[in-house]
């Protein structure tokens, strides 16, 4: 992993990010690539993050859990009673992250509400002995061929949620939300979070300027993105909405990447590449902030609450030494 020198300002603890002088790290744009793309190293100079916005520029929610409209929406939708799932895809040697992905989504992940978590693995003995469930929750598992290598997950992951959207999630649940198992929940994730089509912001690229978005540029791919277009940058390790709106967008996306595969093409952030395609075509209903993915770096937004942690992405934004000792 190149690591890429990072100049800070004093203003920028007062803007919510973290003080620091020459620290190393890897640049956002380039998180995707680790697994397998190439990097070069450029300057990165964190922009000031303005006044903690509620609202997007086209008037949908940007949800911070803990702000009086969050509470306004976790009371409207805990009256009327939801079915909700939670999907993610276990392959390989991602099945170490299970068993503490469902265990701490027990605890925060929707509390009270009627749950489903769908687990698509090439490994369903990764989940024996059964995790206990609290009431209405379950757990289904959905075999699938096993994926080697971290480019073939990737290309083919979205038509793989869109498969299982389509049978059996489409008629057991009314919201469905796509995760990263590489990820463990530490504060509540509420009803707050509910909306047609949600979208997380990535916590490293909260603030900056547009022209560092790592959006694809080729004009050959199908996920490029013109320089005027594009309002925030979003993260794929959370992602949801109702079950009719994410199956467009699993669906969509994959026959994209089929059609970039096709002409030889790889999009540089992989399948980010083209959910943020996606999502500047559809703007979200309801985006969540980085509270809703969040991991420590010197990039990293400060939030008032860190409610869903990646441990992959915690990882790479490590020095080598550091990864050895925590065995990343």
């Amino acid at each position: 992993m190149a690591l890429f020198p990072l100049c800070k300002t004093p203003t920028d603890f007062l803007h919510g990010r973290k003080t620091a002088a020459s620290v190393k790290s890897p640049h956002p744009n380039f998180h995707a690539l680790d697994r397998g793309g190439v990097m070069t190293a450029r300057m990165v100079v964190k922009a000031a993050v303005p006044q903690t916005p509620v609202q997007t520029p086209w008037g949908a929610p940007l949800v911070w859990g803990d702000t009086r409209n969050s509470a306004w929406r976790r009371a409207k939708f805990a009256q009327q009673g939801i079915r909700a799932g939670l999907l993610a895809l276990v392959v390989g040697s991602y099945s170490q992250f299970v068993r503490r992905f469902l265990t701490s989504a027990e605890i925060y992940f929707l509390p009270g509400q009627m749950v489903t978590y769908y687990i698509l693995t090439d490994s369903p003995r990764s989940l024996d002995p059964p995790i206990e469930l609290g009431p209405e929750r379950q757990l289904k598992v959905v075999p699938v061929a096993e994926l080697p290598g971290w480019d073939r997950l990737a290309h083919r992951r979205m038509a793989l949620l869109a498969d299982a959207i389509k049978d059996p999630i489409s008629s057991e649940v009314e919201y469905i939300f796509c995760a990263d198992i590489d990820q463990e929940f530490v504060a509540p994730v509420g009803e707050e979070i509910l909306g047609d089509l949600v979208a997380t912001l990535h916590p490293e690229l909260y603030g900056m300027p547009r022209n560092t978005f790592p959006y694809e540029v080729e004009e050959v791919s199908s996920a490029s993105v013109d320089e005027d277009e594009g309002d925030y940058y979003y993260t794929s390790e959370l992602y949801g909405g109702l079950v009719s709106e994410m199956y467009t967008l699993a669906r969509t996306c994959s026959l994209l990447i089929l059609q970039d595969q096709a002409n030889r093409v790889v999009a540089r952030g992989l399948e980010e590449s083209y959910l943020n395609r996606y999502l500047i075509d559809h703007r979200p209903t309801c985006v969540l902030s980085p509270e809703y993915s969040w991991w420590d770096s010197a990039l990293a937004a400060d939030v008032p609450v860190q409610r869903l942690v990646s441990l992959g992405r915690q990882c790479e934004a490590y020095d080598k030494q550091t990864r050895e000792r925590n065995k990343c």
